[in-house]
């Protein structure tokens, strides 16, 4: 089976012979591709996302499983989802071969385990309600494979971010998101193109995923927790051009509510922290609903 990612990039034949700044141009000419690539697999990728908010209504968690730069990059995005949308840490979860420790330690000989892939998953207790995301560049990393292939038999939604169409990882998977970037420069070295492409497919996916479920209003992160200053003042920023009031007004309504969203739904919609509170309940949390039911009553 033909490996994209694993192909001998022609432009770069003399890569050895090159200048700095040649290699420098070159990279960032093939680096061009990946946007367009990645735009390619909008439609497959958006089918996804829509599957993935069909399971989370009951429940559903999302699992990264990946082993190297794939599972790194895995672990990024999941870490980084509840400091920006004040959601617990185990809504987004990455399993990475090798544990934790891979994150900065190579543990290359571990991706070749499938059944430790299936292991790890099941020991976080990954279950028929969630959804699992095996990220590959190749497509063919058994660990990868071997979780994907579990959680597919318990029922779990399945999904593949690969750079290799024609994959294992693919056929495996309910949905398959496989933006084709091509041959590396450096060949084999799929943290550059493919890792930057699976990048900005899982910036896409979890942003997505968190707009869709109601934890954005317009386009402010309004469910950030307010934890230090600079989240403070980020939400105190967000008060005031959300309502367009003097920062004395945002600041006695964060001070009172305690919550960016409930000051929010207060200000905006001209109401008591009380009712706020319990339109912001009826309508789950999402601002925007609690403020056109409060518009129709």
């Amino acid at each position: 089976m033909s490996q994209i990612t694993e192909a001998r990039n022609p432009s770069s034949h003399d890569l050895d012979l090159m200048s700095t700044e040649e290699v420098l141009h070159l990279i960032n000419t093939e680096d061009h591709a990946v946007p367009s690539a990645v735009r390619q697999v909008i439609p497959a990728l958006a089918q996804a996302i829509d599957a993935v908010l069909r399971r989370n209504l009951n429940g559903g968690r999302i699992f990264y499983v990946g082993a190297g730069t794939s599972g790194r990059l895995g672990v990024l995005d999941a870490s980084e989802i509840p400091p920006t949308f004040g959601v617990g840490s185990d809504v987004f979860q990455a399993v990475i071969a090798g544990g934790y420790s891979a994150c900065h330690s190579a543990t290359e000989a571990s991706e070749d385990d499938a059944s430790r892939g299936a292991r790890d998953l099941e020991a976080r207790g990954c279950r028929p309600a969630d959804i699992v995301v095996g990220i590959a560049a190749s497509g063919e990393t058994p660990y990868t494979k071997g979780a994907l292939e579990w959680a597919g038999k318990i029922g779990a939604l399945t999904i593949a971010i690969c750079s290799n169409p024609d994959s294992s990882l693919s056929r495996l998977a309910e949905y398959a998101v496989t933006p084709i970037v091509g041959p590396e420069v450096l060949s084999g070295s799929t943290r550059m193109k493919a890792g930057t492409a699976q990048k900005l497919v899982l910036n896409m996916f979890s942003t997505a995923i968190m707009i869709r479920l109601g934890y954005v209003y317009s386009n402010w992160m309004v469910n950030v927790k307010m934890t230090n200053s600079k989240l403070k003042a980020r939400g105190l920023r967000i008060l005031e051009e959300a309502t367009g009031l003097p920062e004395t007004h945002c600041r006695a309504a964060l001070e009172a509510a305690g919550d960016l969203k409930v000051a929010l739904v207060m200000l905006l919609g001209q109401t008591d922290l009380e009712q706020a509170q319990n339109r912001l309940m009826a309508s789950k949390g999402n601002v925007r609903n609690a403020l056109q039911d409060m518009a129709r009553s």
